[in-house]
């Protein structure tokens, strides 16, 4: 985790929801953590990395909670560890995922969450018992980044999600697409996140040794290393959004763009658990899924925006990343949109 790194005020609030009618030990937690309180109240603010980890020890700490009082339940001090050793014994990311759901359901007692696969596809979907609204959203929204955040450490890479569906609303947020995906959902009515069902065959590459080393460092690893709006991947993802995939440049023409020779340029990413043609694909997948939502463009047109050279290889692309056609897809998004 470096100096600029920093994280949305948006999941300040998240986590000091418990202390919402206890300003003054939610501020005396915020002063220590070095944050000042005065950024609540600015909706598109950022918080430093560093600043919002201790925040995170300093709360489970405080309330003795690693789940953060949003559940009845919560999840005793060292149950988060007792999770993790068990995960990395098993053979492959669909093993460890399932075995993960089932350890979170042994402690939480509002929240169910299920691993789907259908072909292509891995869905996980959460249920869940909460009536407070905020407070649901806030539980199902911090559930879900614990677990595709552990999937992606045990993995060693970036699980690049296609949907993620949020069943309350909850503001926008700029770092929305970086953490969850260019198809997010707010109030949707349900709450699942979907993708490749090809990482779930995946080995656990982590143990004992790699898992004290995670523990000492758990909030940067879970919501910084592989969600990071300032990494080089994020920093190259949209360099790319903002230019046409036939003016996309060679591998080597990036790394000279960022700074960095070749090699350089390929280790920094890796270590944020991404590749340039992974960034690229993914590039591809939000505007696909950002023209069919938001515009009338053919599906042609479609193919042709996303650097398709044949309308028949972009839909056999989409129906890989999807499980559906571009059309199909196009109506369901369009069934979902508010009178």
């Amino acid at each position: 985790m470096r100096e600029h790194d920093t994280v949305a005020v948006y999941f300040v609030h998240t986590m000091l929801h418990a202390l919402r009618d206890q300003p003054q030990r939610a501020q005396a937690l915020l002063s220590e953590a070095g944050i000042d309180a005065r950024v609540l109240d600015q909706p598109g603010a950022r918080v430093p990395a560093t600043a919002f980890a201790r925040l995170w020890l300093l709360l489970i700490q405080a309330l003795g909670d690693e789940f953060f009082n949003l559940d009845s339940h919560g999840m005793p001090l060292g149950s988060f560890a007792l999770i993790c050793r068990g995960l990395i014994q098993e053979p492959t990311l669909e093993k460890a995922l399932r075995q993960c759901l089932g350890n979170f359901a042994l402690f939480l007692g509002d929240l169910r969450a299920t691993l789907t696969v259908k072909g292509a596809r891995a869905l996980i979907s959460l249920q869940s018992r909460i009536d407070d609204p905020l407070t649901r959203v806030y539980a199902e929204e911090t559930f879900l980044a614990l677990v595709i955040s552990l999937l992606c450490w045990l993995g060693g890479q970036r699980i690049v999600i296609d949907r993620m569906a949020l069943a309350d609303p909850r503001p926008a947020q700029e770092g929305d697409p970086l953490l969850w995906g260019p198809n997010l959902q707010l109030g949707a009515g349900v709450t699942e996140l979907e993708f490749a069902a090809d990482y779930l065959r995946l080995p656990v590459i982590q143990d004992l040794a790699g898992l004290k080393t995670f523990l000492r460092s758990a909030p940067q690893w879970l919501v910084i290393r592989y969600r990071n709006q300032s990494g080089l991947g994020a920093r190259v993802y949209r360099y790319l959004r903002e230019r046409e995939p036939d003016q996309w440049p060679t591998l080597h023409a990036m790394a000279e763009c960022q700074g960095l020779g070749p090699s350089s340029f390929r280790r920094q990413l890796e270590r944020e658990g991404r590749a340039y043609q992974q960034i690229k694909d993914e590039v591809r997948r939000a505007t696909a899924f950002e023209c069919l939502r938001a515009t009338d463009m053919s599906i042609a047109e479609v193919a042709e925006r996303t650097g398709f050279q044949e309308p028949s290889a972009f839909h056999r692309a989409f129906k890989k990343w999807t499980g559906e056609s571009p059309g199909s897809y196009r109506q369901r998004m369009l069934a979902l949109r508010p009178a």
